[in-house]
Parts: structure tokens; sequence; C-alpha cells
């Protein structure tokens, strides 16, 4: 049997994770899967045939501590699945700056070296919106994120500032469309299409993760989905093993929020199926067990 490492956090106690899904498909090509946490120091990561980054849901509190460990394990010659390469690319969401200038309808956005109160003004007038939502550019779980109102602005700013002043943050518009209609995800596997999901969040939210009350059920992709995210996939600067695309209207057209590429849930749970078509493409580049 090969082995094969599942890069995770310390505890996914608070968190819905479902790759252990995978484990038992992978069983059958001969493969041993485990998780392990990417914190753990002085771990044998030799002993493994392959490293997957999933549930890395911390990083964003320590990227160079994060980005080290995966240095670590590059220098050991085991593959690993994204590359470092696209995670460095991916780290920060300022490459949807490159994805929209490859010609990908991104949200519209303000892009900050560190938050101020006139930079909040500008953006509600930019943006001809009384809504904005504000987060850091290096960001997981909604972490950080906020829902700003102009009428609201006063009462949040020490908080804002408190958080977000000397961090790299964006600022885009709130996107009615998340609240009303929900957010759309798309799920590839190289670049074959696997299933799609719309993911709503609780009433009274704007966070569509599940962490935060979110609901989410499988969904038929539409020709407009399908497409930008092939102009998405398109403009990567290679092409990875798993990557999730989300988007939503901007008015009546789509737009891409983000593309997951170093730690996305793939929401095994409402697409079952999906297990197996993760599984095809990962034996297709690391090859069976015994």
């Amino acid at each position: 049997m090969k082995r094969c490492a599942f890069l995770s956090m310390d505890s996914l106690e608070d968190f819905f994770a479902y790759d252990s899904m995978l484990f038992e498909p992978l069983k059958q090509r001969g493969w041993d899967a485990e998780e392990v946490s990417w914190r753990q120091d002085d771990h044998n990561w030799r002993q493994y045939d392959a490293i997957v980054i999933r549930t890395t849901w911390d990083y964003q509190q320590d990227p160079d501590a994060f980005i080290a460990r995966l240095q670590e394990i590059v220098n050991t010659g085991v593959p690993m699945d994204n590359s470092l390469e696209l995670v460095r690319w991916n780290l920060s969401k300022t490459y949807l700056k490159a994805l929209q200038d490859a010609g990908v309808d991104i949200v519209p956005t303000l892009w900050r070296d560190g938050l101020t109160i006139s930079d909040l003004s500008l953006a509600f007038e930019q943006f001809n919106t009384d809504e904005l939502v504000v987060k850091p550019q290096v960001s997981a779980n909604a972490d950080d994120t906020f829902r700003v109102t102009k009428s609201a602005l006063s009462g949040l700013q020490t908080m804002l500032l408190d958080v977000l002043a000397a961090r790299p943050v964006m600022i885009q518009p709130f996107l009615r469309s998340i609240t009303e209609q929900g957010e759309y995800s798309l799920f590839y596997f190289h670049d074959e299409f696997s299933h799609a999901i719309c993911k709503q969040p609780a009433a009274g939210d704007f966070r569509v993760q599940e962490e935060h009350g979110g609901d989410m059920h499988r969904i038929n992709a539409s020709d407009a989905m399908l497409k930008l995210a092939s102009e998405t996939l398109a403009a990567l600067p290679e092409k990875p093993l798993y990557s999730r695309i989300d988007m939503a209207y901007v008015g009546t057209s789509l737009a891409l929020m983000e593309v997951e590429l170093i730690e996305p849930s793939l929401y095994f749970n409402v697409a079952p199926d999906a297990c197996e078509r993760f599984v095809e493409h990962f034996v297709a580049v690391h090859g069976r067990g015994n």
C-alpha cells in the first residue's frame, strides 16, 4: 500500500470536514490516507508517497509558518497537491488582479495596504452603494471580514481600525444577490468539472460558511457559470489537482469572487459521487498502490 497524508489543522472539532469520505475509495486503489496537522514539528514527511493540502483552515493566522512548512515538505521530494507555487500565488487575494488582467470578470474591488476611514468613504462613493464588505487580503473562513453600512460606520470604525488598519485589505460592494440568491461554487479536478453548489447565509448573516450557519444544496451549473469557471481555469498559472471557483451575481452578470486552490472544502457531503472523481484524478497523477 502507498501512503498519503492529508494536511489538516490540529483540531477540526469546530469545523465541518468531509475528506474522510475519500479514504475508502483511496484504499480500494491501494492508498492508505491519514490526516496530519501541518503544525506538527519534526514529522517524518518522507514516509508518505504523496501529500495533499486539505483542511489547513488556520493557515491565515500564520502564513509565513505555513509556507515554511510546505517548503519543508517540498524539500523532502514527496509530491504535494496543490503545488507550493500555486499556494504562493493563491495565498493573497491579490491574485484576483492577475485574473482580471487576463479578462476574467471579478467583483469590483478597492485594494489598500491598510484600512482608513477615508478608504471606506471613497468606496461607498466609487461603488455607489450603502453597504460594503471589508476583509484582509490573506484570509480564510470569513475571519476578520466585516459588513459595513454607511449608517453604522461611525460605531464600527474603532473596531475596524483596530483589526485592519495595519493589514492589506480589499473593499468590495456588498452583494445583495448573495443573501437573496446565494453564492455559487463550481468544483474541478484538473480541468474536469465535477459538481456545483449554491451556498446561502443564515437569516441576518452574510457569511455562507457552514461554521457561520450557512446552508447549501447541489445545483446544475448554468452555461454562464461554466463559462466563467472555464475562463478562470484557463488563466491560472498551472493546472491544479483540485479547485473551487466561487462566483455571484453583480447586477445581472456573474463575477468571480474567489478561486480556492489551497484548502477549499469540496463538499463531498452534498456530492458523494465526486469522491470517485477526485480519487481517479489523484491516481492519474500518483499511480495506484500495491
